[in-house]
């Protein structure tokens, strides 16, 4: 009696743990969950930033940068359809609009048509869109986000194309561009004339809470760090607290414009205080993507600029030493640093064009 009941509790047993076993270990992908959809995109341009920059901006902050809070790491190839060192148009307009064209052009593929770019994407799509820079807003990387051009320096025509886009937030400078003008048309009252509130300082600025903004702050460029003060992350802050509202996410785009003038003019003083106030916009995005979920923070660069290499430094007194191989861009890789949802996407060596089918696909944008 007492074998039948042990041979029969074992039957039991064996059943259960067969059934519990099967359960745990179905590995059936279709019943798998799919990744968070991506709702809202930050993507940060370090004009002329490689490696060298980024350490030399983490010695001059003793050690540290918010940039470290990535955990997802990869480097970019960044020559252009025409040449093996890019420019920011060519550079701007891959990852913009994920296609290689020539050095010059602007949103357009090297036949010269017209190619969509991530905002305009993200604008049919029915999301909100926004460009912070310190440079001029019709300079080369911000225009390859909204203008259609064969030459970066049509900068005139550059801003009709912004009149004519869908942006929500447009923050830089170059109001000459806008105001001052061969046509003697005046972009920036057209704009107005569309529901947009123009200001023309970081207070005003800070005080539009929502609807469309353009914030002009200079003539032309601003000017360096630290002289333009917190502009950057502010106008970022700005933007965030206006895109934020669009139910259906949004996409901004934000440039350390002038870390490429230091390059060109190999000043390694000012590379690293564009790089310190670059890390600090770079914080802003970080905290809303970390508290906000389905946000992607995406920070990379369009090339190098001045083939910047570290000689020597101190991380106590924040000192940096450098030399140079060039006042203009070259063609090594530049990093790519990924934080939030869909950020090991961007790990790996990879093109500058495969940035926007993959912020497309985590997007849900077809």
């Amino acid at each position: 009696m007492i074998v039948k009941n042990t041979v029969k509790n074992f039957w039991i047993i064996l059943w259960l743990f067969c059934i519990l076993t099967s359960s745990f270990g179905n590995e059936n992908p279709s019943k798998n969950p799919e990744p968070a959809r991506v709702k809202n995109v930050i993507i940060m341009i370090g004009d002329g930033m490689g490696v060298a920059q980024v350490y030399a901006g983490l010695t001059a902050n003793k050690g540290n940068l918010n940039l470290e809070r990535c955990r997802h790491i990869g480097f970019s190839k960044t020559y252009s359809a025409n040449n093996y060192i890019t420019d920011s148009a060519a550079g701007g307009t891959a990852i913009a609009c994920g296609i290689k064209t020539n050095n010059s052009m602007i949103g357009m593929d090297p036949d010269k048509k017209s190619v969509k770019s991530m905002l305009e994407y993200a604008a049919e799509y029915g999301m909100s869109t926004g460009i912070a820079v310190t440079c001029e807003v019709t300079h080369a990387t911000p225009a390859s986000f909204y203008a259609h051009q064969p030459q970066r320096d049509m900068e005139e025509k550059i801003a009709i194309d912004l009149l004519n886009s869908d942006i929500t937030v447009c923050i830089g400078g170059g109001r000459n561009k806008l105001e001052k003008r061969s046509d003697k048309q005046n972009i920036t009252e057209q704009m107005k004339s569309k529901g947009y509130q123009i200001a023309y300082s970081m207070d005003e600025v800070k005080k539009v809470e929502s609807g469309k903004l353009l914030g002009l702050m200079a003539k032309n460029h601003l000017g360096s760090f630290p002289g333009r003060g917190n502009m950057l992350p502010d106008a970022v802050q700005t933007s965030i607290n206006i895109l934020k509202k669009n139910t259906k996410g949004f996409i901004l785009m934000v440039e350390g414009s002038q870390i490429d003038f230091g390059g060109h003019t190999n000043n390694t003083n000012r590379i690293t205080n564009e790089m310190l106030d670059f890390d600090s916009a770079i914080k802003v995005a970080l905290d809303f993507a970390e508290q906000t979920p389905q946000t992607l923070v995406i920070i990379t660069a369009d090339h190098e600029t001045g083939g910047m290499t570290i000689t020597g430094g101190n991380f106590k007194k924040g000192d940096v030493k450098a030399k140079y191989t060039s006042k203009r861009h070259t063609g090594v890789m530049v990093p790519i640093f990924a934080f939030g949802t869909g950020a090991e996407e961007f790990t790996g060596i990879i093109e500058n064009t495969d940035i926007l089918p993959k912020v497309l696909s985590l997007c849900g944008i077809k």
